[in-house]
């Protein structure tokens, strides 16, 4: 039977999260000898927007108060974009930002502004996406010196328009939807040619306060969720790398005595030499409350 491999992908969301929780989570990764990817946002923190949801977003509340989200993003940061001005983190943060290749993870885009993004893409046009990509992908040259191989969507969040940009970009992968393994998407009846590894395991935020789910129980919950091969788990720098960073730590340290590798998604491609093509289309998930980009079924060679 093929070991499990867990390939790590770290979203940071917020100046928050960049600011306090990458060296948090940098801190335990180097404990337990474990690397990961993490994406990051580069424009303004407009975290607070997101609020609206409530009034437009079924189900937003009581995710929200079941994930403990309030708490993992603390009031200052739910204030930015609405009665405090956003700062611009790639300015501010890029410091941090480049301990994570300093330190061997590897480094990718999450987006220009989370909340536009997650909020506005579907619907939008191509001009849209080109400017937040292209604002994005300056940032993170600032930062990096050197153009980005990866991007990871917020929210799992995606268009045709979307992904024919990033085949634009020339990416080595992209990691924006949900569901069992490699592939190229199929959406709207185009094919794309950049590989997604999607996200396998559900996140925190999806799982605490469902079914019992505590901070406690989860790495014991991930742990029988790992499947032989490729396991892909997204984690969240205000929660793995804030409130719930004792579970984080936990988890890695049972990996680390399962001898179950954790790796950069970057590691994971490498070792991917054909992957099918499979539709993707947005659809909902348990425990979130917006529509997430999702693996469907595979599509024969035309």
């Amino acid at each position: 039977m093929t070991q499990p491999v867990v390939a790590l992908k770290i979203d940071v969301d917020t100046y928050a999260g960049t600011r306090d929780g990458v060296p948090v989570l940098l801190e335990l990764l180097a404990r337990h000898q474990a690397k990961g990817t993490f994406y990051f946002c580069l424009g303004p923190d407009h975290t607070g927007r997101a609020l609206r949801r409530i009034f437009t977003r079924k189900g937003f509340l009581q995710k929200a108060l079941r994930s403990g989200a309030p708490s993992a993003y603390g009031l200052k940061t739910m204030l930015y974009g609405v009665l405090l001005p956003g700062p611009i983190i790639y300015k501010t943060c890029a410091a941090t930002m480049r301990l994570v290749e300093q330190q061997g993870h590897e480094a990718g885009i999450h987006a220009w502004d989370h909340v536009s993004w997650h909020d506005y893409l579907i619907g939008n046009d191509l001009a849209f996406v080109k400017s937040e990509l292209g604002q994005a992908a300056h940032g993170f040259k600032q930062v990096f010196d050197r153009l980005a191989t990866t991007t990871a969507a917020p929210g799992w969040t995606v268009s045709a328009d979307s992904l024919a940009i990033q085949d634009q970009m020339q990416l080595a992968f992209c990691s924006d939807s949900r569901g069992s393994g490699p592939f190229y998407p199929v959406m709207d009846s185009q094919r794309f040619s950049t590989l997604q590894l999607p996200t396998t395991l559900p996140t925190a935020d999806e799982l605490l306060g469902r079914d019992g789910l505590t901070p406690e129980s989860l790495p014991d919950y991930y742990l029988s969720q790992l499947k032989p091969g490729l396991n892909v788990l997204t984690i969240h720098t205000e929660l793995e790398g804030g409130v719930i960073s004792t579970s984080f730590d936990r988890f890695l340290a049972a990996l680390a005595n399962e001898g179950i590798p954790c790796i950069t998604l970057a590691e994971a491609r490498r070792s991917i030499t054909t992957a099918p093509h499979c539709q993707l289309t947005m659809g909902m998930i348990p425990g979130r409350a917006l529509p997430v980009a999702l693996q469907g079924a595979e599509v024969p060679s035309p």
